[in-house]
């Protein structure tokens, strides 16, 4: 716990900041971050104190000293992550050496099976040639498959802004380390096999949007984080993460098993956005982060809906926190698929035909999805974008008929036809779903803190907001959303008058517009592949030609991304979070291993043929005026190339890039 806060302000002019910044004090200081206002944060732990310093635009600067106080110490270095390692690679181990400090042990790391243990000094040379050193800055876990295990570490960070006062780092650079030396003695078969899988986990390192801090909880809320008991606060921060936002979860297991507290480092996938502006003579901070949830998770097409359990896919918990005159406030809002059993397999066709599966199970597993909300959550307004006709109206009416039977004092919906009543430009008629729901926001209002850290006022309920992929139509909303609870924050703290809005405030109008526009592209690229689309909607608050053009070309990536590439990346997805646990009892070749025609099944091979055959019909049909033997061989050549392009269009799922861990339905 951090106690005996002492602030002390004094107005040192812009021109001392440069002697301040030399001082013997700051020269070891290591985290800076510039921000709009040409301000500066830097923070440093030492000696028990952390320091820092905040430039305010007035060339003023904020000093906070906090000290813990004395019987605390112990706890805190029991929580006491490591933020610097090196790693050690030795022919037959790897060591981990803390580098914060002196230690007197050290994480060994067998090469052969992957077995932990802790060493007292570190392995010495011999005659061996030097070992290779990096630095890491982080453990993220080990992955164990068949012959043996994989470490995951973070080899490269980026300080992206602080988080309740704490440095928090975006994920830069992963790397896998093999512990698979035991494959020497492998059969050729568990060979083959964990060499395809091996081949999966370097999807790991191209995984985007992690964050993490050494500091502070990131799976939780501010409104949770403050409600957590003392004898909570005072766990590893790996014991009082919300398991449903804890990226690496199942990668911790082995380190939780051997209880090495000090490199369990929590990682969340989502996106933390942040900006500064001048409100008049206040200065806000607005941060946005969000939360993945990693039960149902994967890419766009393989995962929709939800699972048996009311677990749903893209579900992501979004909070925004202002920071202005003292006070702190949070404002939580919630997406995901809708949630019935549905499926969209891809097959070639730009939008593959909806399957709802066992229909007869919808209305169970929106209840059991509901359920989960309300008891996380309390009341919940269910806000459905989707449009009432068409392929996406049947499965907006069978969720708004399964929602009839739930609905409640706590559980509302509304159904909103986003593409029949904003069009593709008119985005600014979203004020009429605001009306709709305004008298929900206002009841259940939002999370606030005064200056003294009292509690003013909780968040009792969610808006869940979802369309299709719940990416840009949801986005666009929740951005709406997020406006007008952030006025309302502002109007209660006395910074806006009652008629006071946004946008009367350029910069700050500006940052925010960036702010939503970047989570939203961050969160896009993780289901889809792509930045969203309508993000010059939310960027500039119009839609602009290049919009249009951009969207364009996103929407073409995700055709080729979901038909030809997301497969295998589902097929990692569930090797990291243990949706698919490797067991040598398993008939691994039954998983990995394709047979009759979709093995042959190739795309670029169809193609190819496609395309020779339309160019020996074209030169045929040439020589047809001389030789009309080569009229006949032209209709021969179009024939064959016609039925080769009849059977993919018929067959176009063995085409696609599919998953083969957990195969979809045929």
């Amino acid at each position: 716990m951090l106690l005996s806060v002492v602030s002390l302000i004094s107005p040192f002019p812009t021109s001392n900041k440069s002697s301040i910044l030399n001082s013997e004090a700051l020269k070891s200081t290591v985290f800076l971050r510039p921000t709009s206002l040409k301000s500066t944060w830097l923070c440093k732990r030492f000696s028990g104190w952390r320091f820092s310093l905040n430039f305010q635009k007035t060339g003023e600067f904020e000093a906070n000293w906090i000290r813990r106080a004395s019987g605390m110490e112990k706890v805190d270095s029991d929580r006491r992550l490591y933020t610097r390692m090196r790693l050690w690679e030795h022919p037959d181990q790897y060591v981990i050496e803390p580098a914060d400090g002196p230690f007197d042990s050290f994480l060994a790391i067998s090469r052969v099976d992957g077995s932990l243990n802790m060493i007292g000094e570190l392995p010495q040379c011999g005659s061996t040639p030097a070992p290779k050193m990096r630095t890491i800055y982080g453990l993220v876990g080990m992955l164990r498959l068949l012959a043996g295990a994989y470490m995951v570490v973070i080899t490269e960070r980026e300080c992206v802004g602080s988080y309740l006062g704490h440095p928090m780092f975006k994920v830069s650079n992963v790397r896998i380390f093999p512990c698979n030396h035991a494959l020497k003695i492998s059969t050729a078969e568990q060979k083959k096999m964990e060499t395809e899988f091996a081949v999966l986990l370097n999807a790991a390192e191209r995984t985007s949007g992690l964050y993490f801090s050494y500091d502070v909880n990131l799976t939780l809320s501010i409104q949770r984080l403050h409600d957590l008991g003392d004898e909570s606060k005072a766990l590893p921060l790996w014991k009082q993460a919300d398991p449903r936002f804890l990226w690496n979860n199942y990668m911790l297991e082995v380190l939780r098993d051997n209880k090495l507290d000090p490199y369990l480092l929590p990682v969340i996938q989502g996106s933390f956005q942040n900006f500064q502006a001048a409100v008049g003579k206040n200065i806000a901070d607005v941060t946005l982060i969000a939360r993945r949830c990693t039960r149902r998770t994967g890419t766009r097409m393989w995962r929709r809906g939800a699972d048996t359990d009311g677990y749903v896919a893209n579900f992501v918990e979004t909070e925004q926190i202002l920071f202005c005159n003292g006070f702190s406030a949070s404002f939580l809002q919630v997406r995901g698929s809708i949630p019935l059993l549905w499926e969209q397999i891809v097959d070639l066709t730009y939008k593959p035909k909806f399957e709802v599966v066992s229909p007869e199970e919808a209305p169970r597993v929106v209840e059991r999805h509901f359920l989960d909300l309300g008891k996380r959550y309390g009341s919940v307004l269910a806000v459905d974008l989707v449009n009432k006709h068409g392929s996406e109206g049947r499965l907006s009416q069978i969720f708004a008929n399964s929602m009839q039977n739930i609905v409640n004092e706590s559980i509302r919906y509304v159904q909103f036809d986003f593409h029949r009543i904003c069009g593709h430009i008119h985005f600014e008629r979203l004020s009429i779903l605001y009306d709709q729901i305004s008298d929900y926001l206002m009841k259940h209002r939002y999370f606030i803190l005064n200056v003294k850290g009292e509690k003013l006022d909780e968040q009792l309920g969610v808006v869940r907001t979802n369309c299709i992929d719940c990416l840009d139509r949801t986005n666009v909303t929740q951005s709406m959303i997020g406006r007008k609870m952030l006025e309302n924050q502002l109007q209660r703290i006395g910074v806006f008058s009652d008629d006071e809005s946004i946008h009367k405030y350029p910069s700050f109008d500006e940052g925010f517009k960036i702010m939503w526009a970047n989570h939203g592209d961050e969160i896009s690229i993780q289901y889809s592949g792509t930045p969203a689309l309508k993000g010059d909607f939310v960027r500039y608050g119009k839609r602009t030609i290049q919009g249009i053009f951009n969207d364009g070309q996103n929407a073409l990536a995700r055709y080729y991304l979901n038909n030809f590439c997301d497969g295998t990346k589902q097929d990692a997805i569930d090797l990291l979070h243990g949706h698919y646990i490797v067991a040598v009892n398993r008939d691994m070749t039954s998983s990995l291993q394709e047979g009759g025609l979709e093995a042959l099944a190739s795309f670029p091979l169809a193609s190819a043929l496609v395309l020779a055959g339309v160019l020996l019909a074209t030169m045929s049909l040439r020589q047809a005026r001389n030789d009309t033997r080569h009229l006949l061989l032209s209709v021969v050549w179009a024939g064959v190339s016609l039925s080769i392009m009849a059977f993919v269009k018929a067959n176009g799922r063995l085409f696609c890039n599919r998953p083969r861990l957990h195969k979809p339905r045929q």
